[in-house]
């Protein structure tokens, strides 16, 4: 075996460095073409994508379940977050521990509507977190006209914007999550249960794996982590408005599949939805730089988005026809033909 054919197979088995070498070839041309990239404005880059590798982790579960299930929820949660917060926090350290706390049951009271629709009622998750997004939206709106200022709690201030020696401390803190994240997929009973429904739900069943059980578990910490994202981004920005969490939607999807998280399921890569989120901020800050007008930017993006989950999808079905044709083929017809989860 040469080296090349050796690469391709460690690759296979370490799909996060494809976003990892993204990274570094973006970053040097743009450090060649600009003449002013250094390592600050890399921290600064690492600090965007720090909120993006947040949600994305969460994200990252619910696409592993299979069959093409995304939570197109999180933007509304990350609104609705930071409103909450503001609410609940009113600018004061001593009502941190409630901000945090409401924050947490938002998001598990949305990642339980979800499971509801999604397991108990076989709804395509799809639509269902749709349904439950423009639900939240609603919330948002009554919940900024009750919102008295702009107060931002300083020691959530410092923990969104604050630096240790130079490193953002949200980068720290999405690291972590990375690395919880990846020892939860690789060494623990819920992630190997989670690979195994979303490789085949019908072996899973026959294994008597609760399916449903584990879905479930992937939405409500996929709603959890977007709810704790909206509470730090509403600290960093200084408050709250419509839509500010409407960008991680597709942001958020592109990152775990780029990063090499199967599209239909089964095979995850914390570590690769880290890169991926860094590499589409810096493909974000490539387009400002070019000039591109918002609007221009948007229609970049979306076909990054749809070219990346295209390849992706055929990859995935590819892998999977050699595995399971019947599954392969069930999974072709998209997740809006999908049968109702078990339970």
């Amino acid at each position: 075996m040469n080296a090349l054919s050796a690469f391709t197979f460690w690759a296979q088995k370490n799909r996060w460095i494809w976003a990892a070498i993204g990274v570094l070839l973006l970053w040097f041309d743009l450090s060649v073409v600009t003449n002013r990239f250094s390592l600050s404005s890399l921290s600064g880059i690492i600090l965007s994508a720090s909120f993006l590798t947040v949600v994305g982790i969460g994200q990252m579960f619910v696409v592993t379940t299979g069959r093409g299930n995304i939570d197109l929820s999180v933007a509304s949660v990350i609104t609705l977050s930071a409103f909450v917060a503001l609410l609940t926090i009113k600018g004061q350290d001593a009502n941190l521990a409630i901000g945090v706390a409401t924050a947490v049951l938002l998001g598990l009271a949305v990642g339980l509507l979800n499971s509801l629709l999604v397991v108990g009622l076989g709804i395509p998750a799809i639509i269902a977190t749709l349904a439950t997004g423009y639900v939240l939206a609603t919330a948002t709106l009554l919940s900024n006209k009750a919102i008295p200022g702009f107060a931002v709690s300083p020691a959530l201030k410092d923990l969104a914007t604050g630096r240790i020696s130079g490193v953002p401390i949200m980068a720290i803190i999405a690291i972590v999550g990375v690395a919880i994240a990846s020892f939860v997929l690789r060494y623990t009973v819920f992630g190997q249960l989670l690979s195994a429904v979303g490789q085949n739900r019908t072996a899973a069943r026959l294994a008597a794996i609760n399916n449903g059980r584990v879905i479930a578990a992937a939405f409500i910490i996929s709603s959890i982590l977007a709810s704790l994202d909206g509470l730090l981004l509403g600290a960093y920005i200084g408050g709250a408005f419509l839509e500010m969490g409407q960008p991680y939607l597709l942001q958020s999807i592109a990152a775990v599949v780029l990063g090499g998280t199967l599209i239909f399921g089964g095979s995850a890569t914390a570590l690769g939805t880290l890169f991926a989120s860094i590499l589409l901020i810096l493909i974000v800050t490539t387009m400002q730089i070019i000039g591109l007008p918002p609007g221009a930017q948007d229609i970049v993006q979306g076909i990054v988005v749809i070219f990346v989950l295209a390849l992706a999808g055929r990859q995935a079905l590819a892998r999977r026809a050699a595995v399971d044709p019947t599954d392969a083929a069930a999974a072709k017809t998209g997740p809006g033909a999908a049968a109702p989860l078990s339970k």
